[in-house]
């Protein structure tokens, strides 16, 4: 078993913070997925890949591994690139370039 740790990004679909605080650690799976024949569903008997398990600080996720004897990985966060900007700076005084449609 081999676990995955790391701290959630924030999705598209979201403007605040919310569940991007915790560190999250999930599991490799165990068995590959596979189709199902009449219905064309994915599905996998390996139940791991529906668990999720956050906790409030990086040390914490790690010593839950260590403490359980699980193999991990740790991946850092990494800072967005992209500055934020209101809408109301498309018309500020000391903006640059004009603005057009």
């Amino acid at each position: 078993m081999f676990a995955r740790i790391y701290k959630p990004a924030k999705t598209a679909m979201q403007s605040g913070l919310a569940r991007t605080q915790h560190w999250a650690i999930d599991f490799e799976p165990q068995e590959a997925r596979t189709v199902e024949p009449l219905m064309g569903w994915t599905s996998s008997g390996d139940m791991r890949q529906q668990l999720k398990l956050r906790f409030p600080t990086r040390e914490e996720a790690v010593a839950y591994c260590e403490r359980h004897g699980i193999a991990y990985q740790v991946f850092e966060p990494t800072d967005p690139e992209r500055r934020t900007m209101s809408y109301s700076e498309n018309f500020a005084f000391k903006r640059r370039e004009s603005w057009t449609h």
